[in-house]
């Protein structure tokens, strides 16, 4: 009697390996660390103002690198600064605990 378990198997590991290459493609698709692309936030920064919608797509994308960010004397100011903190907050982009 042959076994007929083969099937099921090989549906598993197809599933795990289309699992596993979309995880892939997700962490490859995650924006590299650049400060300067938070440049359509420094008005916001600067003058208290409301965040403009490409700020907010910015601070998104670049969320992932805050805590980087931090440890950056050059930047840890203006992160640290409560408008900084109001992005955050208008953006509804959690502020990290780092």
């Amino acid at each position: 009697m042959k076994c007929s378990f083969t099937k099921p198997v090989l549906f598993a590991c197809a599933i795990l390996l289309i699992l596993i290459v979309a995880q892939e493609n997700r962490v490859a698709a995650v924006e590299p660390c650049d400060p300067m692309q938070l440049s359509p936030c420094l008005d916001t920064i600067r003058k208290g103002s409301n965040p403009s919608d490409q700020c907010c797509k910015k601070v998104k994308e670049q969320q992932h690198c805050v805590c980087q960010y931090l440890k950056n004397p050059n930047f840890k100011s203006f992160l640290n600064s409560p408008n900084a903190k109001k992005i955050a907050n208008d953006c509804h982009c959690p502020y990290p605990k780092c």
